[in-house]
């Protein structure tokens, strides 16, 4: 098992929980120096907020840890590629490295639409690993989402 298979591997256990609460199973940790220092899980729909995805979320926790707007030392891991608006939460954050599982078709933006992340015109970049775990990355959003549509197919 590699680094980046255990912190995704963490970063799923989060969207199990988002998952357990009735949200979109995403789910986030970010890494300073080999350390878990924040993580997080998409909670739109508990707490009513366009803001409050997984990445969102841990990129907040991580600022309070480290007590700065900055995560230049921080990898983060999500399990699915972030959307437009986190990306920009990325690189306004200036995370260096971000990893993720699932592709996001309707609105991946590092790399499936667009990648936000490592154009020039930008004044950070950051590096992108993509794939990793992807299959139970994806499986668990593809198992929610038929489960979601059963549901609501009974009613």
């Amino acid at each position: 098992m590699t680094t980046d298979d255990f912190y995704m591997g963490l970063a799923l256990e989060q969207a199990n929980l988002a998952k357990s609460m009735g949200e979109v199973p995403i789910g986030a940790v970010i890494v300073h120096k080999d350390k878990v220092i924040a993580s997080g899980y998409n909670e739109r729909e508990t707490s009513q907020l366009a803001s409050s995805h997984a990445e969102f979320i841990a990129i907040e926790k991580a600022n309070r840890v480290i007590e700065s707007w900055r995560l230049e030392e921080c990898t983060l891991y999500v399990t699915l590629e972030p959307c437009p608006m986190c990306a920009g939460a990325i690189l306004q954050s200036r995370i260096p490295r971000v990893v993720f599982g699932a592709f996001d078709p309707k609105a991946g933006c590092v790399g499936t639409l667009i990648n936000l992340l490592q154009d020039e015109r930008f004044n950070h970049q950051a590096e992108v690993a993509s794939g990793v775990l992807e299959k139970q990355c994806s499986e668990i959003l593809t198992v929610f989402f038929k489960e979601l549509r059963a549901r609501r197919k009974g009613n």
